[in-house]
């Protein structure tokens, strides 16, 4: 008996020891946590969201999500019907508790211990917030504790309001869907902050079970659900009889194309912008999408449209394909994209990806380059079909369009206007192609490779939209560079701003950085009297007056414009290009095949012309009338087109052109006097020709005589 009683009493003191151990321990242990989670302070709670661009008004344009579709609103855009659902549903003492509800984990780790698995849940609010945002779903005695410990730090260094604002958007309703203002955008297609008490505790009842509670997976369970929580409120006295059976009986009204993410409305321009947004903040692309940014884009909803309706309207060939951009040629704002005719089928951008001939559209910036160089709007030279012989011994023949010559002298205004090849590479030959590619790479910006060959007066070099609408706002800004960009600001999901353009150039400004920049906005990079004139001659492609052997190159058009715009069209076998401007707005088209088939149809190569023109009438809608600022010392004389000089009465082909004082022609036509000599020898007299700029006289020598250079022969 005695040693029994010893044993036994042996058994106690051990079990006492034991137990006290196990106090001990379990009490170290919880010190250890506290003291753990006080020094590590507060976990970070941020969380993948979707990036949300806006256009210039402030109107969403699309999102971006990165493998997990979010979002994030404030508490307070939260429903409070939707905040009591929850809570009532899933953790009646959340605002009682430190993270934890003993009561029902003791009951859970007991049936749990009975069965041998972790089936039984009795998770809080912040375990699950704490679940969500820093581990797995895997159900593992490990989680389990690290899930205690960040429970711990969560409730340690957040107030319950910051808890539940992030449970709620967190957690996962189902098809993709996570966080509150995901899901009630799915299932009800409208915002978190206008649920009724139907919706709200229809919603309130999915995170248990997303795929069995979901009312597109299972509505009779779902149903079953929503009227448990409702009963439930109704018994805690959160609502009242009257509420509980309106609620239980309103027919719920569930969103029809059941979209988290909208398409976009610039899909072509939202993927430059975000290969902006990566430059800009140095991050990689599923940060980007994934980032809970809010991106300011320089998009305008309304000429968005305008281009979109436009091409849709205008194109009646689907396998053809389309890119066009437009600008604000002050700023370099990127305003309207198009990159091809359906994202869905083809996201290759043309507009930025694609380089292709921009034919004639090339020539206004050959043509500022020869302004540079003593040539003026008056300048003549013979249109007839000229055999120019290269210095490295091959021969090149360019072709006006369907071989029409003007077969005389024609001014460079009206060469222009008129597009004229033979006159464009004659003005190359004299300019020098290396000169020519100088100013179009440093004075407007284009980047492409362009070799310095005779034929480049014709565009056969290739360029991307985006360079030449860029270059053309320089002309449009008058000579001021322009460097194009599609974010004005970002701020991260918190609001704080991480970029803001405007502010970065008033810095910069403030720095004196753009006083040694190169080519920065602002800069003057032309000549402001020479693009006023430029502009001025890139006109007349829209003006009758100067028709001539041909009709000028935007006289299918120009009965649709009524607005002063300037411009060029270009075209190759395989592409057609229209590109022009106001003040306030600069755009430009590209109509050609992906595989560069040759354009038959005579109404393809009208397209571009045509997207353009409807375009810019309604861009323009709204918008006041502007004009270039004319500088000082440009002055006007009305031309003889026959003879590039001064009319006189009787002359009957005459235009006004402008010029630097001092260098318009000061001769005076006598074509009324006398009849003008015919021009059938194959090289002409010098004095047959204008050549009343002393600074061009030389040239002329031998262009026409072939003084010192046997270069061409006509």
């Amino acid at each position: 008996m005695q040693r029994r009683r010893r044993r036994k009493r042996k058994k106690i003191r051990r079990l006492i020891k034991l137990s006290l151990f196990l106090i001990f321990l379990c009490g170290s242990f919880t010190v250890f946590l506290l003291g753990a989670s006080f020094v590590l302070g507060p976990p970070s709670l941020e969380r993948g969201q979707n990036t949300i661009y806006y256009s210039v008004n402030g109107n969403v344009i699309g999102e971006e999500y990165g493998k997990e579709k979010r979002y994030w609103v404030p508490l307070d855009q939260i429903d409070d019907k939707l905040e009591k659902a929850t809570i009532w549903t899933e953790d009646q003492k959340f605002y009682d508790h430190f993270g934890f509800d003993f009561k029902r984990l003791a009951g859970a780790i007991i049936k749990d211990i009975q069965t041998m698995s972790l089936k039984e849940g009795a998770s809080t609010i912040t375990q699950q917030y704490a679940r969500n945002l820093f581990l797995s779903h895997e159900k593992t005695w490990k989680r389990k504790i690290y899930e205690a410990f960040y429970t711990i730090r969560l409730e340690m260094f957040y107030d319950k309001e910051d808890l539940l604002e992030g449970y709620l958007n967190t957690i996962y309703y189902g098809h993709g869907a996570y966080g509150i203002q995901a899901a009630s955008r799915y299932y009800f297609d409208k915002p978190a902050s206008e649920l009724t008490w139907a919706e709200a505790s229809m919603l309130a009842g999915i995170p248990k079970g997303p795929s069995i509670y979901s009312p597109f997976h299972n509505y009779e369970k779902a149903k079953e659900r929503q009227s448990i929580i409702l009963k439930n409120l109704h018994e805690k006295n959160v609502i009242d009889e009257q509420t509980y059976q309106s609620a239980l009986n309103e027919e719920l009204i569930f969103s029809d194309d059941r979209m988290i993410v909208k398409n976009s409305v610039a899909p072509y321009f939202l993927d430059i912008v975000e290969q902006e947004l990566q430059d800009l903040l140095e991050v990689d692309i599923e940060t980007i999408r994934s980032g809970g940014y809010q991106v300011y884009t320089t998009l305008n909803e309304d000429q968005q449209l305008a281009l979109q309706t436009s091409a849709e309207s205008t194109i009646t060939n689907s396998e053809i394909q389309v890119s066009a951009m437009a600008m604000d040629p002050a700023s370099g704002a990127i305003t309207a994209l198009i990159g091809g005719q359906n994202y869905e089928e083809s996201s290759y951008n043309r507009a930025v990806q694609a380089k292709r001939m921009p034919g004639s559209s090339f020539k206004p910036f050959l043509y500022y380059a020869a302004l540079e160089n003593g040539m003026t709007s008056a300048t003549t030279l013979m249109s007839k079909p000229t055999t120019f012989a290269l210095e490295n011994g091959e021969s090149y023949q360019p072709s006006n369009f369907n071989n029409y010559y003007a077969n005389e002298p024609i001014t460079m205004a009206q060469a222009m206007a008129l597009s004229d090849n033979v006159f464009a590479v004659k003005t190359n030959l004299y300019v020098t192609p290396e000169r020519f590619v100088r100013t179009a790479k440093e004075k407007f910006g284009i980047d492409s490779a362009l070799e310095p060959v005779a034929s480049l007066a014709l565009g056969t070099e290739v360029v991307s939209m985006k360079e030449m609408v860029s270059a053309y706002s320089v002309i449009a800004n008058g000579g001021k560079a322009v460097e194009e960009y599609t974010i004005n600001k970002v701020t991260d999901s918190q609001g704080n701003v991480l970029y803001d353009r405007a502010e970065k150039e008033k810095k910069e400004e403030s720095d004196g950085f753009l006083f040694f920049s190169n080519h920065m906005d602002n800069e003057q990079v032309l000549r402001e009297d020479l693009t006023y004139i430029l502009a001025d001659m890139m006109k007349g492609m829209f003006k009758q007056e100067l028709n001539g052997y041909m009709s000028v190159t935007g006289a299918s058009i120009s009965n649709q414009l009524t607005h002063e715009y300037a411009g060029k069209s270009g075209t190759t076998n395989s592409d057609s290009w229209m590109i022009g401007f106001s003040p306030s707005v600069t755009a430009g088209v590209w109509i050609g095949y992906d595989d560069n088939r040759e354009m038959t149809k005579t109404a393809e190569h009208e397209f571009a012309k045509n997207i353009w023109a409807n375009f810019m009438e309604k861009a323009h809608e709204n918008i006041p009338v502007t004009h270039m600022v004319r500088p000082d010392n440009i002055v006007e004389a009305t031309i003889d087109l026959n003879t590039g000089l001064l009319a006189a009465d009787g002359c009957e082909h005459t235009y006004p052109m402008l010029f630097v004082k001092g260098t318009e022609p000061k001769k005076q036509c006598t074509l009324h006097l006398e009849e003008y000599p015919q021009i059938d020898e194959d090289i002409i007299d010098a004095e047959e020709v204008n050549t009343d700029d002393p600074f061009i006289e030389k040239w002329w020598q031998w262009l026409w005589l072939g003084e010192d250079s046997p270069s061409d022969t006509e």
